[in-house]
This record gives C-alpha cells, structure tokens and sequence, in this order.
C-alpha cells in the first residue's frame, strides 16, 4: 500500500504484526528477560557443580574418618568397598601434618583425565570448568581437591567419575531453562499488559487520531479530546489538540482568504481599467488653465496614483509566491538613485533625498527584488514624512559587515507606533498610517527572506526610524538570522 502497510480503513489506523509497537514490546520483554535469566544461568551452574563436588568431599572425608576410627587403619575389603560406593569415590587421600596418607581406594582405580583444585578457586575459573563439564563427554574421571571440612587436615582430594555429575549439571539447567521460559512469559505477559494499558494503547489512540485528522482536518469531530492525564501523554494530547484546532482555524482563515483573495483580484481587474481612464481625464483636467484646476489637479493625481499603486501591490501580495531570486553581481549605488525617481517625493523639496551608499558596494543578489524592497521602505518613508506634515531626509546607507551587507533606510519621520511594531511585517496588520494595508513591508519581508537575509527595525521614534536589510554575501554559507545567533552567542559580543 501507499505510505506503509495497514493504513486507514473505515476510518481506523492499523499495523501488521511485524510493525506493531505492542507486538515488539512484548518480544523484546521476553528477549531481555531471558537474558536476565542467562546472566544469572551462568553463575549458578557454576555454583552449582561447586557444591556438588564440595558434598562428595564432605562425604569422602566421612568415611576416610570412619576408617582413622578402626585401632589399626583397617578395615575388611567389603567395608571399604562399601564406602567407597557411599562416598561415589575411586579413592580417597587426606594430607595432614606434611604427610600424604591413601585413605581408601580401590583395587585398581581408573586413570585421571582432569584435575580439579577448588582451593581459592577464581569464579571465572569455576565458570570455564563447569562449562567444560556440560560439553565433555561421560565416563571421564577426574581428581578433586579442597580444604578438609573442620581443619582436619591441609588438604583433601578424591577421584572420582564425572558423568553423575554432568548429568546433574543437565539436570539442573533443564529446570533452570524450563523455569526460565515460565517466569519470562508470565513477566513479559505482565510487562506488556501493563505498558499497552499505559503506553501503548494511548499511543494508538494519538497515531490513529492524527490519521484521521490529516484525512480531514476541517472535521471538528476529528480534534482529539485530551484526557485527564498528568503525564507525557497527556501533554502530548494537550499539544496536540492545540496544534489541531489551530490548524483548522489557520485552514479555515486559508479558505476565506482565498476566496477574498479571488474576488479582491477581480475587484482590482475592473478597478485599474477604471482608474486608467480617470488618470486619462486627469490629465486633460490638467491641461485647462484654471487657478482652481491647477491647485486640486496634483492631490487629484496624487490619489489617483497610489489607487493603481495599491491595486498593484494588492495583486502582487495575492499570488501564491515570489520567484526564486535570480542572482547578479551589481552596484547599489546607481540602483538607490534609480529607486529615488519613482518614490513619489515632493516636488517642492521638502523630503530631501540622501545616497550614503559607498560607490564600491555591490551585492550578489536579484536587483529587482532589492529594487522592490527599496522602493517599499522610501514610499513608506515618504508617506510617514508626509503625513507629519514637516520637511524631513531619508537617507540610504550601506556597508560590509563580515560575510553580509547591511542597508540601512533611515527617516526623520514621526516614528513607528506600538501597534504597528507588534505585526510591523505582517499583511493587511502592519500598517503603521491610517488606511494602510501594510503590504509594503510584508512583501519586503518576504523578498529578503528568500535572499537568505533578514529585515529588522534598529531604532523607531520621534527623531524617525530606521530599517536594517541584511543580505548575504556571495560566499556566505549562514543566513542572516544564523549569523546573528551565533555572533551574540560569542561572549563578548554585542549585536551590531
């Protein structure tokens, strides 16, 4: 199937058994649980084979003591056979006072094919010997020795035969094994019962929801209702939950955009050829030598000009995005003086209008795009001069600061207000004059966003604002916003 197996059916989020969290859950408990269960195998088979020798000991000690109780050492052949069959043992010496005394033995004992010596025996020693029984053959012998129980001598050693042991050992890591996969399940059945309940089946209900959702987040039946739960989950479903309904609130205000945005694009289709023909009679209207006609003719061509200019930004803003920057290397200097034609300044003077830029400051950039931001930022300083009703300067500047060139737009206008400032470059929010869409600054946003760069306000007030355009250079590897966080993240240094 299309993006995995097991996706929704009928509404419904499922898995196969191969991918399922509960099915891995419970076999990678039973997994780890039987690697408790063969850490703790190991040792005690070791421990295990060690008793069983230390008790064959006990018992040939015994009877090697029933022997030292005859008056002469000796007892009759059918005696010491006998005890040499309670005791499991071929034979039997004691070492005492630097003496080496042949307790009991048979007739003829077997050949020896290992030594064994317990005496301060390493537990890894213990491990690799017990290991080296369960995988040896039957019927070997071996000699066994270790420390008299009681102080009853420097030491004692037995021959015996292997196999009742090997067997023992096979005894006993069956039981081990069969108690293992006993206490495994009922563990990992617990373990799992547990964590599905707690875990898993939330978990479930989150990843079905957010399917559910994704297939049709305008439902509102498909927002998932958060539980009473404290815990990660529970934040997780807060979160999401959140995250959903704001979803749909931004899907919905999508939807209503658009359709605004269709019908705004015909309203402003119809409204530019009429404004077309109203600019064709204003500049008849112009033409008639009249006192009255020649002092409304420019506020009537002034209104007029900024209808289609606003038409025309309204229609850029509404497509769905700008076009990759096409970059070139090209000097500022001619360009800001070029922006500085089609501003709109007054042609009384009263805006004065200053190139601060170096003559050897290029960029690498789209000159268009850069040509756009430029003339947004002057007409809105033109218009924030203009609507203080007092002569003022706007004066562009720039420089190199590392790999980034920095643009500054400075006004001596009436400053930016709160409000403004709070969606400065958000649209139809950011205007900072009254009947402003804040187009202008939204789509200067936008295009120095795809340059990598970033736009700022450095200072706003009644002394004017300044707006900060920062571009990278044509080497640079970091856009404006991460060099930014990693200068001020260096101790010592202060944002430029």
């Amino acid at each position: 199937m299309a993006e995995g197996e097991g996706r929704a059916r009928g509404g419904r989020w499922r898995l196969g058994l191969a991918q399922s969290l509960s099915r891995r859950l419970l076999v990678l408990t039973i997994l780890f649980v039987m690697l408790s269960e063969v850490l703790i195998f190991v040792p005690s088979i070791a421990n295990f084979r060690k008793t069983w020798l230390e008790q064959n000991l006990g018992a040939a000690q015994i009877a090697a003591l029933a022997l030292e109780a005859t008056p002469d050492n000796m007892v009759s052949p059918a005696l010491q056979q006998e005890l040499l069959e309670n005791a499991q043992v071929f034979a039997v010496s004691l070492h005492r006072d630097n003496e080496h005394r042949l307790m009991l033995s048979e007739k003829m004992p077997p050949s020896i094919d290992a030594t064994y010596d317990l005496r301060d025996a390493m537990p890894t020693t213990l491990i690799m010997d017990a290991f080296h029984t369960l995988f040896s053959r039957d019927g070997r012998v071996i000699e066994v020795k270790d420390f008299p129980r009681f102080g009853a001598g420097d030491f004692i050693e037995i021959v015996i035969s292997e196999t009742p042991l090997r067997h023992a050992m096979l005894n006993y890591g069956a039981n081990i094994f069969w108690l293992s996969i006993v206490i495994s399940v009922m563990t990992a059945s617990l373990v799992y019962l547990v964590l599905h309940l707690v875990f898993v089946r939330p978990m479930r209900r989150i990843t079905e929801n957010m399917v559910a959702f994704r297939q049709n987040p305008e439902d509102v039946r498909r927002v998932i209702a958060p539980s009473d739960r404290e815990d990660e989950i529970g934040v997780a479903e807060r979160e999401l939950g959140a995250m959903q309904r704001e979803i749909r609130a931004t899907l919905n205000q999508q939807a209503r955009l658009a359709s605004l945005g269709a019908a705004v694009s015909k309203i402003n289709h119809d409204l530019r050829n009429i404004l077309a023909n109203a600019q064709l009679i204003s500049d008849r209207i112009g033409a008639v030598n009249d006192p009255t006609v020649q002092h409304l003719a420019p506020r009537l061509f002034a209104s007029i000009d900024r209808a289609i200019d606003l038409c025309t930004k309204t229609l850029r803003f509404g497509r769905a995005d700008e076009e990759p920057p096409r970059r070139s290397r090209f000097a500022l200097v001619p360009l800001v003086d070029e922006v500085r034609e089609l501003v709109g300044l007054p042609v009384d003077g009263r805006i004065q209008w200053v190139n601060a830029v170096p003559d050897d400051l290029s960029l690498v950039a789209d000159r268009d795009h850069v040509f756009r931001i430029l003339l947004n930022l002057g007409r809105n300083a033109v218009q924030a001069i203009e609507g203080a009703n007092r002569p003022g300067e706007i004066r562009i500047a720039g420089h190199l600061a590392g790999d980034h060139v920095h643009i500054d737009v400075a006004d001596t206008g009436p400053g930016l207000p709160d409000k403004a400032r709070a969606h400065l470059f958000v649209p139809f929010a950011g205007s900072a004059r009254s009947g402003g869409t804040g187009l202008g600054l939204a789509i200067a946003d936008e295009l120095v966003r795809g340059h990598g760069g970033a736009i700022d306000v450095l200072t706003t007030g009644e002394k004017g604002t300044t707006f900060r355009i920062c571009i990278p250079a044509e080497d640079s590897v970091l856009d404006c916003r991460e060099a930014e966080r990693r200068n001020t993240s260096k101790p010592g240094v202060a944002a430029q």
